[in-house]
């Protein structure tokens, strides 16, 4: 189970990477406009996944700063938005690195964000999620990438395991 689990935060490192590469030529109104996507801006959909990410990382680990709202914007310009997630990705490949198959066969409880519950669950559901939630997300980020005109982002998890960096997952 952790080798899946170690893969995904790899593909997600990888995909990230993508979006991000191809979002560094959009001027300050591209990347702040609203295309109608759920987050609105490529800025707030990308905000977005790393304030859902500090948020599930602080619920897992107790450590971390973790944003109060969903739609929390972190970082306004993209290049620090771009450090942010990169120092986000690497603390989950880190973090997942630490844990045993047991580990993620246990319990956690935490608080909601949004209607302030207390829910426990199991970790590797709630991992699922994450990064089901990243990819969800992602595809809105290509979607808006695809708006604002710019090309076709390759984001399949089959590509990233055909890669150098995916192919110890294949």
């Amino acid at each position: 189970m952790k080798q899946h689990f170690t893969m995904f935060a790899a593909y997600n490192q990888w995909a990230n990477g993508r979006i991000y590469d191809a979002a560094a030529d959009l001027d300050d109104e591209e990347f702040n406009r609203d295309v109608g996507a759920f987050f609105g801006s490529l800025m707030g959909t990308l905000n977005h996944l790393l304030a859902a990410d500090r948020i599930w990382m602080k619920r897992f680990t107790g450590e971390g700063d973790a944003p109060t709202a969903l739609d929390a914007i972190l970082h306004r310009a993209l290049p620090k938005l771009r450090l942010a997630r990169e120092a986000e990705d690497r603390r989950i490949i880190d973090w997942l690195a630490g844990l045993s198959d047991k580990a993620l066969t246990g319990r956690f409880t935490y608080m909601t964000v949004s209607d302030m519950r207390t829910v426990s669950q199991r970790l590797a559901p709630a991992l699922a999620h994450v990064f089901n939630h990243q990819t969800h997300h992602r595809g809105q980020a290509h979607m808006i990438l695809t708006v604002l005109g710019r090309p076709s982002v390759t984001l399949d998890l089959a590509h990233f395991q055909r890669t150098e960096e995916g192919r110890a997952f294949a």
